[in-house]
């Protein structure tokens, strides 16, 4: 709880493999996954929502977004089992929902309405990470939080997952940048080829560290 773990390493490393499994998207042959020291197996990504677990994934638009829907329906579509009974939306809690996270991480928006793939990147990142914080995570697996977004959309987010953690929430972030990886994580593992190489604290890490463990 309220850790940043960095997940490190080279291109072909395997650290969005690793969290795909995690987060039930890929099957896996071998090891195990604890969660609260509870032993635990996700068939599929409904289950791991469930067990709260949420999941930014690497593709904002591919992945993240649904083009079809707005910023409404991005934002809850993961959460309708708490805004729903007997398959009816609560609409009064749904409208609470989004303005909670649109005020939270000052999502910039002309309307509830408005088409998501019509934000700018940064706000369509914030988007989807609203879509998963409003199911209240316990971890929160980031993959390439940052990407495709300008500077200060990034410092933004950057912002965003340091409340995350001192909120009391596990973060797992993926960052293909050293600086980012440096300067949001408290503990980084380094990885190559799927293997562990390397685990350092943010007090001993530094880019050549982690470059010479990508490499093993």
């Amino acid at each position: 709880e309220g850790e940043v773990l960095g997940l490190s390493g080279l291109m072909g490393s395997q650290r969005t493999e690793i969290v795909s499994c995690i987060f039930g998207l890929d099957k896996f042959n071998s090891g195990e996954i604890y969660l609260n020291q509870k032993k635990v197996k996700f068939s599929d990504a409904s289950q791991a929502i469930k067990n709260g677990i949420g999941m930014v994934p690497e593709d904002r638009k591919r992945d993240g977004i649904i083009h079809t829907m707005n910023v409404r329906e991005n934002v809850t579509i993961a959460s309708l089992q708490k805004i729903s009974k007997a398959g009816w939306i609560n609409y009064k809690m749904e409208e609470k929902s989004v303005s909670d996270q649109v005020k939270s991480l000052d999502i910039k928006i002309v309307s509830f309405e408005q088409p998501a793939i019509k934000l700018s990147g940064g706000n369509q990142q914030k988007v989807v990470l609203g879509r998963f914080l409003a199911l209240k995570p316990k971890l929160l697996i980031l993959d390439e939080p940052t990407r495709g977004i300008d500077i200060g959309a990034k410092a933004e987010v950057h912002k965003i997952i340091s409340e995350i953690a001192k909120n009391g929430v596990a973060v797992i972030m993926i960052s293909s940048e050293l600086p980012e990886i440096l300067g949001a994580s408290d503990r980084i593992v380094v990885l190559c080829e799927g293997r562990i190489t390397d685990e350092l604290s943010y007090k001993e890490a530094t880019q050549e560290k982690i470059l010479s463990s990508a490499l093993k």
